[in-house]
């Protein structure tokens, strides 16, 4: 069993670890703010999210794991909000985001 717990937790944090690696490589090579900000804050709590189970699962069922937990929900609700103020920040100072004037509506039926 504890093979097995080894196993997820160390799964868990490459997880967390690929997740994080995958949005900083997107903060390099996305072509504007918008598509940056929005692979930062998917990605980081997605990782964040990994790194912590992982770490939980860890430490067992201990003062530690509680902390963890915390901390966790502290970063679960932190890091939305951040991104948020950021994304508000640009808008307040002019700068908008994209629109595809490429893209056609359907029409149905025809014609």
């Amino acid at each position: 069993m504890s093979l097995f717990v080894d196993i997820l937790s160390w799964a868990c944090i490459l997880g967390g670890g690929f997740f994080t690696i995958i949005g900083a490589v997107g903060t390099l090579r996305f072509p504007d703010f918008w598509s940056r900000l929005h692979a930062v804050s998917v990605s980081d709590s997605a990782g964040m999210l990994l790194f912590i189970l992982g770490m939980c699962l860890q430490a067992g069922l201990t003062l530690v794991t509680l902390k963890l937990v915390l901390i966790g929900i502290f970063l679960f609700i932190t890091g939305p909000t951040a991104t948020h103020a950021v994304a508000n920040a640009a808008l307040v100072t002019g700068l908008r985001p994209p629109i595809a004037n490429d893209i056609e509506p359907e029409v149905e039926g025809g014609a």
